[in-house]
């Protein structure tokens, strides 16, 4: 009897906190990782820090996010931020429609387009920023040329604000539909073939099938791909600061035309190595994810409940 209860005692005991230990390694990583980073941020945040004088670091509580708040480089980054959202996001997800859409048809070696999708993801951030500054260059790019034989001049793509965010959304919206296409072309295939055979026999075209019954059921998809699209442009960083690479590359340009968010942090913490306002700038910018990805939550939540 003492064997058997000791065996049903060890039994119990497995059977509860055995799951505890199975996600211990992940709490703990992300604890090493991703929360104790986090908090030494919004500690470093409160203090006039330099990045190679941390011994002269003094408390200064939030003076650090008031000055933020008054910065109008900062509201510049913002704004240019915003902006690239803007040119990003939409064709981003329309893009990726479009590729899942065609994907999902029973075409030949479709597999091996499925796996070229996501080739440019996978690529090399640098490589793909380099390449695509060369495209754009103003005086012997590929798109000048080509826009040229159409008759239009050269267009000096860093120089100004819209032509710098326009080529740097580019190099986004190539980079990333690929990624978003194959979490559509996933939901898509979960669909019921049924829906769309009813819609087939109620004399609904294929256009009509796509708006009506393939988009509303991917709508919880279509809002997790904006708030990645979103996170992503918060931290913007390479092809802003690549795009440009010289004296002027972590202002974003001369005039700071493409300076996003992430790039001003960047200057502010390693190259005027201001590391207790750049710390400030990074809690901003981890609230404002947060805050996106909390609105999407509930935006999906909503519509799966009704």
């Amino acid at each position: 009897m003492a064997v058997i209860d000791k065996t049903t005692r060890r039994h119990r005991w497995d059977t509860r906190f055995a799951p505890y230990g199975y996600v211990a390694p992940y709490f703990l990583i992300f604890g090493v990782f991703g929360l104790f980073p986090l908090l030494y941020t919004v500690w470093v945040s409160l203090q006039q820090r330099n990045l190679i004088d941390a011994d002269a670091a003094r408390f200064v509580w939030f003076a650090n996010y008031a000055q933020l708040l008054a910065d109008p480089y900062f509201w510049n980054a913002m704004g240019n931020t915003l902006s690239l959202w803007l040119l990003t996001t939409v064709p981003q997800i329309l893009l990726a429609l479009w590729i899942a859409q065609l994907l999902n048809r029973k075409v030949r070696t479709r597999t091996l387009f499925r796996m070229g999708v996501i080739l440019p993801n996978i690529t090399s951030v640098a490589a793909v920023t380099i390449i695509f500054a060369q495209l754009f260059g103003r005086d012997f790019g590929l798109i000048n040329w080509s826009l040229g034989l159409f008759g239009a001049g050269q267009i000096d793509w860093q120089a100004g604000t819209a032509s710098s965010h326009i080529a740097i959304a580019v190099m986004v919206v190539w980079r990333w539909s690929g990624y978003h296409a194959l979490i559509f072309l996933a939901s898509m295939q979960a669909i019921p073939s049924s829906l769309y055979e009813a819609a087939t026999l109620d004399g609904a075209n294929g256009r009509q099938q796509f708006w009506r019954i393939t988009v509303p059921l991917l709508r919880p998809q279509i809002i997790f791909s904006t708030i990645i699209a979103t996170t992503g442009n918060m931290r913007l960083l390479a092809e802003p600061l690549l795009f440009n690479p010289g004296a002027a590359a972590a202002t974003g340009g001369s005039d700071r035309q493409f300076q996003t968010a992430a790039l001003y942090l960047y200057e502010q913490g390693f190259t005027k190595y201001e590391f207790g306002y750049s710390s400030a700038i990074a809690v901003v910018l981890a609230i404002a994810t947060v805050i996106v990805a909390g609105l999407g939550y509930f935006v999906t939540k909503r519509i799966r409940t009704e």
